[in-house]
């Protein structure tokens, strides 16, 4: 089970998710709030054997993740479909050591006939009855931020997501970077880690590592890119585009 940070087109980590597709990854069971162009890549490139996500689009604009909904369609990738609040629930019981959590909702909803990880659980002191949802625990999470030092210690500029949760639940942490800083750096500024080094199993150099989507402070969606990509129409023509990229 691997967890991707970021939201939609933001600051996804797409040159790894480009690397598990060049390495022929399959049957990943994918984990994610709010996705766009990393699922329906990952789902194009034949890696997928399911999602947990509460929404997967490529945001207005590109319109809906065509790739992902085919494979779905075709009962290539099992979609757990969530709610996104109910992904992040699942993850916090992840990261607590819990076996669930409790959720306000989803009492009465669909979600509930396609979806195996909810079920009813009783307030053992007050009596009511709520919904509950497994919890999530990612054997990895793969996280793209601004800055990280050669240790593990990260700092995510802008909105942070769920990206510091994923990393609290899943079993191992592997970062990519769009800067490595000194070593001192967090010592010599005020700005803190958002991931501390001790929970971070790799840490890799990845500048324009969210392209061709954005990183908050250094670039924004490359539309001219992602609408190559949307015109694809099947995993060879994909492998050839990242072919390309690679050799420019």
């Amino acid at each position: 089970m691997i967890a991707l940070g970021g939201n939609t087109l933001n600051r996804a980590p797409m040159e790894a998710v480009l690397e598990l597709v060049r390495q022929g990854k399959q049957r990943l069971r994918l984990v994610k709030t709010a996705g766009g162009l990393d699922v329906d890549l990952l789902s194009l490139g034949g890696c997928l054997d399911s999602v947990d996500a509460g929404f997967i689009s490529m945001e207005t604009e590109f319109g809906l993740a065509q790739h992902y909904r085919r494979a779905v369609q075709a009962g290539m990738v099992k979609a757990n479909e969530h709610a996104c609040y109910t992904v992040i629930s699942a993850l916090r019981a992840g990261a607590y050591g819990i076996p669930f959590m409790p959720v306000r909702g989803l009492q009465v909803s669909d979600l509930r006939k396609v979806n195996d990880y909810f079920a009813d659980v009783k307030d053992p002191f007050g009596g009511e009855t709520l919904a509950a949802v497994r919890a999530l625990k990612p054997d990895v999470a793969v996280i793209h931020v601004q800055k990280a030092d050669s240790r593990g210690n990260a700092l995510i500029e802008g909105p942070k997501y769920d990206d510091i949760l994923m990393t609290r639940a899943a079993g191992r942490v592997i970062l990519t970077a769009e800067e490595i800083v000194a070593d001192n750096w967090f010592a010599r500024n005020t700005a803190k880690a958002d991931v501390p080094h001790f929970m971070v199993s790799h840490v890799v150099r990845a500048r324009m590592g969210a392209f061709p989507g954005s990183c908050y402070g250094a670039y924004e969606p490359d539309e001219q890119m992602i609408r190559k990509y949307t015109a694809l129409e099947n995993g060879k023509q994909l492998r050839e585009l990242i072919g390309e990229e690679e050799r420019a």
